[in-house]
């Protein structure tokens, strides 16, 4: 299956939300990595078919998404970042309802449902209110919903938004196993939800496709080098003006800085290999002595 989209934009009167985007879609994880108001959950809405676009086209396997109608639909599960359900419903209810929603007929609606209770980890919460769940089994919830047609293409936006640690890792895992059979497309700016599980890496800022790649090649996209400084205070203070910095560590006698530089930034300062992060802060990031002018 192909997913493909062709100088894709949206404008709202004379603002662009979305600008000229091309690209395809095949199979696995494909992570959306951008700042918030970047473009990203408009994009998803296009691919869903709830917004049309401006301009360009949207095909699945060489068929406009929007001609197809139901069939495209019936091919897609989707998260957005603030679903809707009814409080008073049970996590089982809650379920069954929308899998009548979908058009399940209602004997593969209550497997299907037992199934993605155990997959995604609700057994002993199958028959709490939904109004009772923490963040993270609503979170569970709502990816079942999306997957209780057996959609062929996933769509996640933000689905790791304000959980734990521990829960985010549970969810990377789930989204890394139904990733197997079927194309998972997971928008976020949390850069760790997607640099190990996903085939490939899109940066999108002020909705424009800034890089594109595997997440290696994404990394070495990066034209600049990324050093690690140990420096006294004063020092520490006039690089974070300069430089953008990924991360500060103080010390005893000064500070740890990792930060991204041309050149080589400071005596006795050591180049480091790049992470998917201090790509996310090349490009979309400021120096951070804009925000923190002291260590």
């Amino acid at each position: 299956m192909e997913l493909k989209l062709t100088e894709v934009t949206k404008k709202y009167g004379g603002f662009t939300a979305v600008d000229n985007i091309s690209l395809t879609m095949t199979g696995g994880v494909y992570g959306l990595l951008g700042v918030n108001g970047a473009g990203k959950t408009t994009l998803m809405r296009m691919l869903c078919t709830l917004l049309k676009p401006t301009s360009g086209s949207i095909t699945c396997d060489g068929r406009d998404i929007f001609a197809m109608d139901a069939s495209y639909r019936g091919l897609l599960g989707y998260l957005p970042q603030d679903f809707g359900f009814y409080p008073d419903f049970t996590v089982r209810d809650y379920l069954r309802y929308i899998a009548s929603i979908k058009g399940l007929r209602p004997a593969v609606a209550a497997k299907r449902t037992e199934e993605l209770i155990g997959r995604v980890g609700l057994v002993k919460a199958a028959d709490k209110k939904m109004k009772k769940l923490s963040g993270g089994m609503k979170r569970r919830a709502g990816i079942a919903q999306a997957m209780l047609n057996d959609p062929k293409i996933l769509i996640l936006d933000e689905p790791t938004s304000g959980l734990d640690p521990n829960e985010r890792i549970r969810f990377r895992n789930l989204i890394s196993e139904l990733s197997e059979e079927r194309m998972v497309l997971l928008s976020t700016h949390i850069v760790p939800d997607v640099e190990y599980i996903a085939n490939e890496i899109w940066l999108m800022k002020d909705g424009v496709m800034v890089q594109s790649g595997t997440p290696d090649e994404v990394i070495a996209s990066m034209p600049e080098r990324v050093w690690i400084c140990r420096t006294d205070k004063q020092t520490a203070s006039k690089l974070m003006e300069r430089y953008q910095v990924s991360n500060i560590k103080t010390e005893a006698q000064g500070a740890e800085l990792r930060l991204i530089a041309a050149a080589c930034p400071a005596e006795g300062a050591r180049q480091t290999e790049a992470s998917l992060e201090d790509v996310f802060l090349y490009y979309f990031g400021e120096k951070a002595g804009e925000e923190n002018g002291v260590v």
